[in-house]
């Protein structure tokens, strides 16, 4: 699986996610873009997922009609996240 990190998704989350590859919104040269911009990126790149710590872009945006899946990270510090994520 192809997976996108927004600008504010811990990068120490990155290990766990084995299998799946990982870049960055930085990565791709896509860190002024909004969230519309963001999204219609990621899926002309082939994302699958992502992973994002904006609670509101399911109200921001219109996402009926994407087909890259949206995770919302609960919390963006990775100290008050750790506890949760499942060991690598």
């Amino acid at each position: 699986m192809l997976v996108l990190f927004d600008q504010a998704t811990p990068l120490p989350i990155r290990p766990y996610l084995l299998g799946h590859e990982i870049r960055t919104a930085v990565q791709e040269g896509w860190e002024t873009l909004k969230n519309g911009e963001l999204l219609a990126a990621a899926e002309a790149a082939g994302f699958d997922l992502l992973l994002t710590t904006d609670k509101n872009i399911r109200y921001q945006q219109d996402l009926s009609e994407r087909k890259i899946a949206i995770v919302d990270l609960s919390q963006q510090q990775w100290p008050r996240l750790r506890p949760h994520v499942l060991p690598g």
